[in-house]
Formats: structure tokens, sequence, C-alpha cells
């Protein structure tokens, strides 16, 4: 998965890209951890009744320079990306990603990129 300045999230329609005035502050006040090499991280658990090792989960990775970006839904190890859309119980984990998505909306960190 490479960098980019737009991304989707397999088996989902929408296009993201990151804000044109993401903050790094804004960044850390939705919980993404500032890595030694200045990329910001972010996990979250697709199910919240079970651990972040236990379960699939959102993973959203922004560079330094905060221009690019990577996002996916990935296996409970962080190793594989997985389409949520054909899980056991996809409604709950697409209404997590949703919620989770709109939370970096609304925090002016994504935006839906216009075609």
């Amino acid at each position: 998965m490479a960098y980019t300045k737009a991304a989707k999230v397999l088996g989902m329609n929408q296009v993201y890209k990151l804000a044109d005035n993401i903050k790094r502050y804004s960044l850390r006040d939705v919980g993404f951890i500032e890595s030694k090499n200045g990329k910001f991280q972010l996990e979250r658990s697709l199910d919240p009744r079970m651990p972040i090792n236990q379960s699939f989960k959102f993973k959203m990775v922004v560079q330094n320079d905060l221009h690019n970006f990577k996002m996916a839904t990935v296996t409970a190890n962080g190793l594989k990306e997985v389409n949520i859309f054909k899980a056991n119980d996809a409604e709950k984990k697409i209404t997590q990603l949703e919620y989770i998505i709109k939370d970096l909306q609304e925090h002016n960190i994504l935006v839906i990129e216009e075609k």
C-alpha cells in the first residue's frame, strides 16, 4: 500500500483525500500517534466489543509533510488488507468504519475527493 494524495478502503466506492487545512494537533486530538520519523498513525478496531489485537481494524498513516497518506481495513495483526463488506457480520463493521471516517471528516482531516 503506497502513500497517495487520495485513497479509499477496499470495497468502498468513496474516495477521500486529506483536508487542505489539516493540522498536526487535529491528528493528535483524534488519536493519531506520531512516530519517531514524524509519520502519524491511527488504528481503530472495527468491533468495539473486542480488543484491537483480535478484530479487523481501520488503519491510516499520514506522512510527516501532511500531503500523502494511506488507509485500509486490515486483519487483527495488521499485515493483510481485507474487504469488510464481504465479512461475517459486515453490517456492524461497516457502521463502525463509517463512524470513524465521519469523525475524521468532522475534525477536518479527511474530505471527499471531488471527481
